[in-house]
């Protein structure tokens, strides 16, 4: 016996002991979500309904896992034939046995992401698309664009319009080989990701007698994280409730951070809309934060526009206020946040406690830089470290060759970029180049391509036409040289070969910015060496509860920490520049704050540099970011100001 009126609070019991009908649950951060949903499975369950007719649909198993062994636990006994698991996975199982009426087979194949890149490579090949001659994306890229056009129901045309511009003069052909791609899959009967959710919805579109099966079974279907479906979720789940009419969505506008992936916001904010009977519950009470912190994400929030209004109450007592840290410039930036680290690591929090949150990878480079410096071990959650990542190492290959003509892992590293120069072809010319006297020049002569297959010239000649301009650019420095870099073919190759491109052009270019403190290209290699080596000393036996997390926002969502350090919050880091060019971005990089905000449990520094250096312009003023800003201007009192200042000792 489950005694719900004393396990949950008056916000919960509502949510749990509702009949049915669709319902709309607002779950604000730290309030309670997944304790919600599972008592409310188990109240089903307790209530009568067969276990095999509830679905529960989540965003990864692991979360569908853990609530249903909760749920388990709660009512003592099995729950099997319950439908708990990712939408991909429900989608799984129904098409096992419906597939032949979309003209596959039961045993299907399923492709997975490297799967889906060969086939898709596979398909340019049989299209007779020359892609050596100009630009033309790789296989990823190519099923990249394919899979936003799938989720975001877009045209492809105008995927690559706006997404990709820099291809749309090969549209025609990545279009080409989108349809070979698609005519493929159903020869071979395989199915990518994608296709797994737009042929479920296919069927019960297309096959009344299929919907109206499935609609009969569910009883009661919940949607866990519903401000982060596609269209395509919201209209599956939209058809299998279109009998009963039971469904639970659960999730948090203020939280939907996910646009770029296929994410529809108008999706929780339309549900009403679409169910104008539905009944709306908010979940307030916050269990995770300080009033103080709860203060100002609340004040930050309010100025969306587009939102269903909540506000976040604490069940903790008063803490500290949050601290605003204004830093003379990155480099102080970072020296604060690693001094802090340390003092609040003494004063007994430990180290997996303590979080820096960034808007973009880039943003953690110097933080990354002082941790190592001063010994202080931490776990990377935004992707691999800053200089250990393959773009950064590729520009830095052609830096070391310009210093080090000896350098045999450069040399490889920087051809095998190119077309059709695999390893036994990088081999050849490093072994053509290495027996001269100077390897530099040798890149200029006409015997250059001699040493490479046929298929290889064009590839080598991209390479040759880069290096000659490197090489011949004098006392170029460090970050002009890196310019060179990318103005002379890697930019295209960035954009060819990563879905990823234009962030990974924002890390070069801060790449190019750190360089500028160094006066030879030398120091600047040496220092990187250097730090990189640290970093590989300090790994050894460390576990993720003894290092500081270095993570993204949008990596961070539905963690917590003690203590957080959002850097970088100044206008056009966060907001991110780029992202308030897209239709509703402010918004939404409002919503990344808010998110960052409330990840922390007792105290919450936001920093940011007073300047920032540009090349050819020296240290400009950087302004705080329009969310600080808008909280409270400066020239309010202290006392109406929902953070405390700290200026850094030196300022």
């Amino acid at each position: 016996m489950i005694y719900y009126d004393k396990e949950l609070n008056r916000e919960q019991l509502r949510v749990v002991m509702e009949e049915g009908g669709p319902l709309l649950v607002i779950a604000g951060a730290g309030s309670g979500k997944t304790r919600t949903l599972t008592y409310r499975v188990a109240r089903l369950v307790e209530s009568g309904v067969p276990p095999e007719r509830i679905l529960l649909a989540t965003f990864t198993n692991k979360a569908a896992r853990s609530m249903l062994m909760r749920v388990e636990t709660l009512i003592g006994r099995a729950i099997g034939g319950l439908w708990g698991g990712t939408f991909h996975h429900c989608a799984h199982l129904t098409l096992r046995k419906h597939a032949h009426c979309l003209d596959y087979t039961r045993n299907f194949s399923i492709l997975d992401s490297e799967d889906a890149r060969q086939l898709i490579n596979t398909c340019i090949t049989e299209t007779g698309i020359d892609n050596k001659a100009d630009k033309f994306p790789r296989g990823d890229v190519i099923g990249d664009m394919i899979s936003l056009a799938v989720n975001t129901e877009t045209l492809f045309f105008d995927v690559i319009i706006s997404r990709y511009p820099f291809f749309s003069h090969r549209a025609e052909e990545i279009a080409a080989v989108a349809e070979r791609y698609r005519m493929r899959k159903k020869e071979l009967d395989m199915m990518d990701f994608d296709d797994l959710l737009f042929n479920w919805r296919e069927l019960l579109l297309k096959f009344p007698d299929i919907r109206e099966a499935y609609a009969s079974r569910f009883l009661q279907i919940l949607v866990d994280e519903y401000q982060d479906t596609n269209r395509l979720q919201a209209d599956i789940m939209d058809l299998l409730a279109s009998g009963h009419r039971n469904l639970m969505v659960v999730g948090d506008d203020s939280q939907s951070i996910y646009s770029f992936r296929g994410a529809n916001y108008e999706n929780i904010m339309r549900f009403p809309d679409r169910y104008p009977d539905c009944r709306i519950f908010k979940l307030e009470t916050n269990y995770r934060s300080t009033p103080e912190i709860l203060h100002l994400a609340n004040l930050s929030i309010t100025n969306n526009e587009n939102q269903f209004q909540k506000t976040l109450l604490a069940v903790r007592e008063g803490g500290v206020r949050p601290v605003l840290v204004p830093a003379r410039n990155v480099l102080q930036q970072a020296d604060f946040v690693a001094q802090r680290i340390l003092e609040l690591h003494r004063s007994g929090i430990p180290l997996g406690e303590m979080a820096v949150l960034y808007r973009a990878h880039y943003h953690s480079m110097e933080i990354q830089m002082e941790l190592t410096r001063r010994g202080i071990p931490f776990e990377i959650r935004s992707g691999i470290r800053f200089f250990e990542q393959a773009h950064i190492k590729d520009v830095t290959g052609y830096l070391r060759i310009l210093v080090n003509p000896r350098d045999e892992l450069a040399w490889k590293r920087i051809l095998g970029l190119y077309t059709k120069i695999g390893k036994a072809t990088a081999e050849k010319i490093w072994r053509y180049v290495s027996a001269l006297s100077n390897p530099h020049a040798a890149v200029s002569t006409a015997d250059f391509h001699r040493c490479s297959t046929k298929g290889a010239v064009p590839g080598l000649s991209r390479f040759q036409e880069t290096f000659c301009t490197l090489n011949s650019s004098g006392s170029a420095s460090p970050p002009e040289l890196i310019d060179i870099i990318l103005k002379n073919g890697y930019l295209d190759i960035l954009r060819e070969k990563y879905t990823d491109a234009a962030s990974r052009e924002e890390d070069l270019l801060q790449l190019a910015n750190f360089a500028s403190r160094f006066s030879s290209l030398e120091d600047f290699l040496s220092e990187l060496a250097l730090l990189t080596g640290i970093t590989e000393e300090s790994r050894p036996e460390r576990s993720a509860e003894d290092s500081v997390v270095l993570s993204s926002i949008h990596q961070a969502k539905g963690l917590e920490w003690m203590a957080v350090f959002m850097v970088w919050c100044s206008e056009g880091m966060m907001p991110l520049a780029r992202a308030l060019k897209e239709p509703g971005g402010a918004e939404e990089e409002r919503r990344l704050f808010y998110v960052a905000v409330t990840r922390a449990k007792d105290e919450l520094y936001i920093c940011y540099p007073l300047t920032d250096y540009a090349r050819g312009m020296g240290h400009l003023p950087v302004s705080p970011s329009r969310f600080i800003m808008e909280l409270s201007p400066y020239s309010a009192p202290a006392k109406d100001r929902p953070y405390d200042q700290w200026r850094i000792d030196g300022e």
